[in-house]
């Protein structure tokens, strides 16, 4: 009996969770006057492709997938990178000032991050980053989140002995890095790399300030989508239902590399 209750409130929480994404689509693929059905619409019309082909026409929504891919893409790796080594060396490694560093680095989460947007397209206007794709990704290749996150699970699922043991066969800190730490971090980086992707696919207002329009990122065309005087909504959401497939994607991607990893941890367990 709870077996069973168990799994009806999983497919509860997953109807939930699927079903405004599926009714994004089905308004997506009809026309305006679906929104005012009674009752309405539960199945896909068949204007989905020509909905999607005039979101292409009005904005440059081509450009806005790869220019968010790239940045998004970007920023996953550079700060699964770079969140690990900095979270190896406050989880493992001693040196002078470890836990002052460790300690402003996560202080620095507590600052909203709308104060330093100023001060930032400041910089970019000085260094002519504005408009450029620069100045989304280079802010943001490392974030104190992830530092703090990979420091907390490099400090619990990382054995000391093992660095011990590899250090006494003559490995120094950058090949225990690669060898070691890297394949044991794995699971966690996944996770990390999938809320960095999600995050900064799903930012809007940074590249809304540092970008032009005719070079926008995913959710600056979809605002632009929704920005006339008569609000189009099967255009945005068809702009959206195609806006959310490469987190879907992603998703999927990292999921089996976040089972992966677990699965060999089990298994060398």
């Amino acid at each position: 009996m709870r077996r069973r209750l168990s799994y009806l409130t999983l497919l509860a929480v997953a109807f939930f969770s699927i079903f405004p994404l599926y009714y994004s689509v089905v308004v997506a693929s009809r026309h305006n006057s679906a929104l005012a059905e009674v009752p309405p619409p539960l199945l896909p019309g068949g204007n989905f492709f020509a909905n999607v082909a005039r979101v292409f026409d009005t904005v440059p929504f081509a450009m806005a997938l790869l220019n968010s891919f790239l940045v998004a893409g970007s920023i996953a790796v550079a700060v699964m990178f770079f969140s690990t080594l900095a979270g190896f060396a406050f989880a493992k490694l001693s040196f002078r000032g470890k836990n002052i560093l460790l300690l402003i680095t996560v202080a620095t989460m507590m600052v909203p991050a709308q104060l330093g947007i100023i001060p930032l397209y400041m910089l970019m206007v000085k260094i002519e980053w504005t408009g450029s794709m620069y100045a989304l990704v280079v802010p943001a290749l490392v974030n104190a989140f992830g530092v703090f996150f990979m420091t907390q699970y490099l400090s619990r699922a990382l054995p000391t002995e093992l660095l011990e043991a590899g250090r006494v066969d003559g490995a120094t800190t950058w090949r225990l890095f690669w060898h070691v730490v890297l394949p044991t971090a794995r699971p966690a980086a996944a996770v990390l790399g999938m809320l960095t992707f999600m995050s900064a696919w799903n930012d809007y207002f940074w590249p809304l300030v540092v970008l032009t329009p005719e070079n926008p990122t995913v959710q600056v065309a979809l605002s632009t989508l929704a920005s006339g005087y008569v609000n189009d909504y099967v255009l945005g959401l068809a702009g959206t239902a195609v806006g959310t497939l490469p987190l879907i994607l992603v998703f999927i991607l990292l999921g089996k590399q976040i089972i992966g990893g677990i699965m060999q941890g089990a298994v060398k367990g």
